[in-house]
């Protein structure tokens, strides 16, 4: 069957204290695959997902109404080239972040907190990345001609320009969604023969079977299913690092004051994660109330993310008084002045709300109470949210509105059809994120059950 035996080897002393008391393997089972099976859909599902369908379909018309028209409608104007397109790819790239660290590193350090919040946080990346990978595409201005970008056979000998970055784009962000996904799916295996175990409908039996692949639970699915994570976890560890670097070369290697900096690679991971952890505090917040699961996602699992939060945040303080302090000491005029006009120029109160919202705001962690607080904590991490946002925007457009030119200065001001788009992918995100709680275990079962005390008793039996 799809619910027991496992290898119990690489459970750890003092696992049960990550959950609350009470369960045993049969409740826990329960409790998470009702939310799929045997629970009648509640309101609280069906009016976020109607809002998101709402926003998909704004989405929708606002690339319909690009295709017909060209990038044209948007803002971009010159100087400015890069608007929001760009800064929004920025964003959910970094927000994808999360899901990778929590399932390939802590799994790698065999941190047993991440059990209860893996899986949702891997989800959340693939549809983060989907969304961001529609900016870069939408931003060509010709998107039905993206494959041009890939090195495919071609009689006509085109081939992409490697030394673009927006080749390593669609490289590093390729890779990152292939393996984010298939961790995501192997780790579903189990769960999915559970489901398929338990289905009553039919349809619903014969789909979970055949997304389970046969599993059955033997001993040598658990060993090719052990091998199989931690090799997928080893590829996808440097691909967090890696992915928003590769991200963070669009800016660093041109010329252009305000992004030609060594810096940057370091201090985009750092935001990546610090952006990555708020949003999987802003959807476990929610979940973990509407559904009852505060005995699975429990305090520690958020007081645990909201240290990471803040320890990133760190880093991202220590980069922007490291930032202008680099263009001090260069003694580079341009340099300079590109710090200055943050701070001075028509685009100040911006740079001023993003040092309040990832700075400031954020330091109020530090206290446990905070840390510990469900309201308090749902408002910093949508702070964060917001202040990393402005942070690629001030990283875009302030650095290109004015360049070495005086005479080509010029504002940027987003049209409807900016904010119409932007809207819509938060839509599409929130759209596949309903879906899949609705379709899949949002909660990682049988991971979560070697976190019980008996899971002990059985490994002692077992020994």
């Amino acid at each position: 069957m799809g619910e027991d035996p496992r290898d119990k080897s690489s459970i750890q002393p003092g696992r049960s204290a990550v959950i609350a008391p009470g369960h045993t393997f049969a409740t826990v089972t329960d409790k998470i695959s009702s939310i799929v099976l045997t629970r009648r859909t509640p309101l609280f599902w069906f009016v976020p997902f109607l809002i998101a369908s709402g926003l998909l379909m704004v989405f929708l018309a606002a690339v319909g109404y690009l295709f017909a028209r060209g990038v044209g409608i948007w803002g971009i104007r010159v100087p400015v080239m890069w608007g929001w397109a760009i800064t929004n790819f920025v964003w959910w790239i970094g927000i994808g972040h999360a899901g990778t660290l929590i399932s390939a590193i802590l799994l790698l350090l065999r941190q047993s907190w991440r059990n209860s919040i893996n899986r949702f946080a891997e989800a959340m990346t693939l549809f983060a990345v989907a969304c961001a990978g529609m900016f870069p595409l939408l931003h060509l201005g010709r998107p039905w001609l993206f494959y041009w970008l890939f090195p495919y056979p071609n009689s006509m000998g085109v081939q992409p320009q490697f030394r673009s970055p927006l080749v390593w784009d669609v490289f590093a962000v390729s890779t990152y969604a292939t393996v984010s996904a298939m961790f995501w799916f192997v780790g579903l295996i189990p769960d999915l023969a559970t489901l398929r175990d338990r289905a009553r409908n039919r349809w619903a039996r014969a789909t979970y079977g055949i997304l389970a692949m046969g599993w059955r639970g033997a001993a040598s699915h658990w060993q090719k299913y052990e091998t199989a994570s931690l090799l997928l976890a080893g590829l996808a560890t440097p691909l967090v690092l890696s992915v928003h670097t590769v991200v963070s070369f669009d800016f660093t290697v041109a010329i252009v004051p305000g992004w030609h900096s060594t810096i940057f690679p370091p201090y985009f991971v750092a935001g990546a994660i610090y952006s990555g952890f708020a949003m999987v505090l802003v959807l476990a917040i929610p979940l973990r109330a509407m559904y009852g699961l505060e005995d699975l996602i429990t305090m520690r699992h958020l007081d645990n993310m909201a240290k990471v939060m803040l320890a990133t945040g760190q880093i991202v303080a220590y980069s922007y008084l490291f930032e202008a302090f680099i263009a001090w000491y260069s003694g580079n005029t341009y340099e300079m002045f590109a710090i200055w006009n943050r701070m001075t120029g028509p685009y100040a109160p911006t740079y001023w709300l993003l040092i309040f919202c990832n700075l400031v705001f954020p330091q109020l962690l530090w206290l446990k109470k905070i840390r510990t607080n469900i309201v308090w904590l749902f408002v910093m991490s949508l702070d964060v949210l917001l202040g990393m946002w402005l942070e690629r925007y001030v990283i875009v457009v302030v650095s290109l509105h004015r360049d070495f030119l005086p005479s080509s200065w010029g504002i940027y001001s987003p049209t409807i059809w900016d904010v119409a788009t932007f809207v819509g992918t938060i839509g599409l995100f929130f759209f596949l994120f309903f879906l899949f709680i609705r379709s899949m275990p949002m909660i990682s079962i049988f991971e979560v059950r070697t976190l019980l005390p008996q899971a002990e008793v059985t490994e002692g039996i077992e020994k």
